[in-house]
């Protein structure tokens, strides 16, 4: 795959603010959006050791005010960049599906949807510097995804499962953020993504289950291991600040970060997303292999 000109456009470059192109774009902009200065905020303002439950990690708690501070920049920076990507792989499968719509409504909707994306970029890149992508997994998987061609598999991944759980996650971290400019753009962006989350469901209501790809098991398995796994971002920003960490360590980070309760009720909220009655075999096969069962902090530590 030419990931230049992949669907998900994860890769793709940004044009000077001074080409001529993007003047045009920003102009069209304008009548879409609230006009956001950039952000001279420190990173680590917008969410606090408490809402990554950093206050009851031990090695957090003794270490500098520099160390905490770049270890809340690295966990900071990690919920922006993801939401940066995902809005950005969203204007690509918005294209996508305008093309695989099958009635007029439909493709007119997902212009629509095309259009909320789009926003929602940049306004929450107004916020950080543009990143470059990382080594992410679950990006890895969302990019991977987006370029399936099956219909079934784009509607229930992305449109049911994911953007049910990304409301959740917006919800959240706009609940939580210091920042009041930024608390309120991803609350802007909650309607948008209902009534994305809307569609998919009412689309794929209409698929009978004997139509569903069996990859969609498979899928939705990798990207529960992932949930299983914990707060995987946080115990890395740590180990980035305060150097190689053995897996004692880890593990103490993790039973303090209280993984299985983090990861169990995420497995739940993503279980009951599944629930409808084309999709029992789906759910079934994945409680089968354990994939809605939170790990131990014991089984959450990744060595190299």
């Amino acid at each position: 795959m030419n990931q230049q000109y992949s669907i998900a456009g994860l890769h793709l470059p940004h044009i000077n603010q001074q080409d001529k192109l993007s003047r045009i774009l920003s102009s069209a902009l304008e009548k879409t959006e609230v006009n956001l200065n950039k952000i001279s905020e420190p990173l680590f303002a917008y969410w606090n050791a408490q809402y990554f439950n950093l206050d009851n990690v031990t090695i957090f708690q003794n270490s500098t005010p520099a160390e905490k501070s770049s270890i809340l920049q690295l966990c900071n920076l990690g919920i922006l960049e993801e939401a940066y990507f995902i809005e950005k792989a969203g204007v690509g499968y918005m294209a996508k599906m305008i093309l695989l719509a099958e009635t007029t409504e439909e493709r007119m909707l997902y212009a629509l949807f095309a259009a909320d994306e789009v926003t929602h970029l940049s306004q929450i890149s107004r916020f950080f510097a543009t990143p470059k992508i990382n080594n992410n997994p679950f990006l890895s998987l969302l990019e991977e995804v987006v370029e399936n061609d099956d219909k079934t598999i784009l509607l229930f991944v992305l449109q049911v499962v994911l953007e049910g759980w990304g409301l959740t996650h917006y919800r959240s971290i706009a609940q939580s953020c210091k920042n009041l400019q930024l608390s309120s753009v991803i609350r802007g962006f909650l309607q948008d993504e209902s009534r994305h989350h809307a569609t998919g469901v009412t689309l794929f209501e209409k698929i009978s289950s004997s139509k569903l790809s069996p990859d969609i098991i498979d899928i939705l398995a990798m990207f529960l291991q992932m949930v299983q796994l914990g707060p995987q971002s946080v115990v890395t920003a740590i180990e980035q600040v305060k150097g190689d960490l053995s897996k004692v360590e880890k593990i103490n980070i993790f039973e303090q970060l209280d993984t299985e309760n983090h990861s169990g009720s995420r497995l739940k909220i993503l279980r009951s997303l599944m629930h409808y009655p084309n999709a029992t075999n789906i759910v079934e096969n994945l409680q089968i292999q354990g994939c809605f069962q939170p790990l131990k902090a014991s089984q959450c530590v990744l060595m190299n």
